[in-house]
């Protein structure tokens, strides 16, 4: 089984083309093969990322198919290390 790692493509708004162009990889890997996509939006802002609803839909429906949705709520792991790291730079000296 392959698989795929997207990152965090969807932090901005996409071009037609690169949206095109996303929605055909993700088509191409339809039914073939493992796809691991991450997000912090929820599906209904998908759109805004890909700029039409249709596009969207259909990448949607291609998406969750075949699915298991893991949806992780909680603190960010980035933010608490970079508060750990501040902490014994703000910390009173004695």
């Amino acid at each position: 089984m392959s698989g795929k790692n997207s990152g965090e493509w969807n932090q901005r708004p996409l071009s037609k083309t690169g949206a095109e162009l996303l929605f055909e990889v993700f088509s191409q890997r339809y039914e073939r093969g493992s796809t691991l996509l991450t997000s912090n939006l929820p599906f209904d802002e998908w759109t805004e990322v890909f700029g039409s609803e249709r596009l969207t839909g259909a990448l949607l429906d291609r998406l969750t198919h075949h699915v298991h949705i893991l949806e992780m709520n909680g603190d960010s792991y980035r933010l608490n290390q970079s508060q750990k790291r501040q902490k014994p730079q703000n910390a009173p000296k004695t």
